[in-house]
């Protein structure tokens, strides 16, 4: 889930000094519902699972508001609970049904429950996924992620559960008014899915071209190499996007996307590590790339190159953050 969908979370005016005491009290439980709500976000963003739950622990509850619901599905989604994602984001469809992004998320946690299901579940599921993607867009047509995630949908899916290419393209030109890099990327996976590589690698350079932010961009075309073995490209794609994420204090996920390239092609782990630890020492930690995943990524890694004691201490962090989160349980330590 690289594109990700931000909850604005709304905030109360603080009443002014000479009304303070005639303030209803439930002004006042409603702003430090507010306040929790925008500090679960920020722990959210940090990869600061377990405090993210406490807090959200005492709003996501009947009576409670949709975002905290919203917020709790997207915390079990960077902890792969899927079932328990499903479920509170469906809550906040429910209590929010007019929201684009509560349906966007429903759609990402039905998606990933849908992936690991058998054929029979998957196809219920993947019908669902379709209804709540275009559900989103319905709500909000300019919502970039939402059509992004119904366009990939489109193309990936059989013509009986819905899907299909000339859709894809459809939503890729209607992302091509306010979302042109979001509109290229979706055309290069579209033609990836085609076999058309030249294709493919000509929209994902013109997304770079597109971007304001491109170090992310760079690191899918360096993916793009990296799985038909183009080692030089590859090494360059990385190279810029490296150095593109360090001048932009925003970019630090494409460090994280970069790490995961060089370890999917079993290429210089060393600076995959190297990657995570600056990723994780940056300030632009987000749920997409969730630190916990990262400390664990970087605890395999330093098993795999011998060095035990900074794989305990990673594994220890992982875990200090989110302490359910079972790939690092399940490391050796």
């Amino acid at each position: 889930m690289r594109a990700v969908a931000r909850l604005i979370l709304p905030g109360l005016a603080l009443a002014a000094l000479a009304g303070v005491a005639s303030a209803p009290i439930s002004v006042f439980a409603q702003d430090g519902a507010s306040r929790q709500l925008a500090q679960a976000n920020a722990d959210l963003q940090a990869g600061e699972a377990d405090q993210a739950l406490a807090l959200l622990s005492t709003l996501a509850k009947p009576g409670g508001p949709a975002e905290a619901y919203n917020l709790k599905c997207r915390v079990e989604l960077t902890l792969e609970d899927w079932d328990r994602a499903v479920g509170d984001c469906e809550q906040a469809v429910k209590l929010d049904g007019k929201n684009s992004d509560d349906h966007l998320w429903l759609g990402r946690a039905l998606g990933e429950k849908a992936s690991r299901a058998s054929f029979v579940s998957a196809y219920s599921l993947g019908k669902r996924v379709r209804i709540e993607f275009e559900e989103a867009v319905r709500l909000n047509p300019r919502n970039g992620p939402a059509l992004s995630d119904l366009g990939q949908f489109y193309y990936s899916a059989p013509g009986f559960m819905g899907g299909g290419v000339d859709k894809a393209a459809a939503v890729a030109a209607q992302l091509d008014r306010f979302d042109p890099v979001r509109g290229h990327e979706l055309r290069a996976q579209i033609a990836e899915q085609g076999k058309n590589d030249a294709t493919a690698e000509q929209e994902l350079k013109l997304a770079i071209a597109a971007s304001t932010h491109p170090a992310s961009q760079w690191m899918e075309l360096a993916g793009f190499y990296a799985h038909r073995g183009h080692w030089t490209e590859m090494e360059t794609a990385l190279r810029n996007g490296e150095n593109a994420a360090q001048r932009d204090k925003r970019a630090g996920a494409a460090l994280f996307d970069g790490a995961s390239v060089l370890i999917r092609a079993k290429r210089d782990q060393n600076q995959a590590a190297r990657m995570l630890e600056d990723y994780l020492a940056s300030s632009a930690k987000t749920e997409q790339a969730p630190a916990f995943v990262a400390h664990t990524t970087l605890a395999r890694l330093e098993l795999q190159l011998g060095d035990a004691a900074k794989a305990s201490r990673d594994r220890a962090a992982a875990l200090a953050m989110a302490h359910e989160y079972k790939p690092a349980q399940a490391l050796k330590h």
